[in-house]
């Protein structure tokens, strides 16, 4: 069940990669935040989904939630000219990261036990 997500997200990714819609440059900024958002979700609820705690509320909130103060975080950062958006993917991408590794742990952990 929990390879749905990923099987949405390649899928996702390989439509985006044969489309021939581009992404203006002055919109580079909030669409790569809006990714690395949308990517830590799908990872926090990977994980939520492994560790049963996982509410579909809970994630969709948080996914538009999230994407939208990244979003507006870059945006005010353009507008007074300091880069804010990368307070968004140092947070962002920390939990990314935090996320992928603990789901590493948990599968690693099931084949181990399984194997046992």
């Amino acid at each position: 069940m929990w390879l749905l997500p990923i099987f949405g997200l390649i899928l996702g990714v390989a439509i985006g990669f044969l489309s021939p819609f581009t992404i203006p440059v002055e919109y580079a900024k909030y669409f790569s935040v809006g990714i690395l958002v949308a990517f830590d979700s799908v990872m926090g609820g990977i994980r939520a989904y492994q560790e049963d705690y996982f509410d579909n509320t809970v994630f969709l909130s948080g996914f538009f939630v999230n994407i939208l103060m990244a979003g507006f975080l870059a945006f005010i950062g353009d507008r007074i000219g300091v880069d804010l958006y990368l307070a968004a993917v140092v947070a962002f991408g920390t939990r990314l990261f935090q996320n992928i590794s603990i789901i590493r742990r948990h599968i690693i952990n099931k084949q181990i036990i399984h194997k046992e």
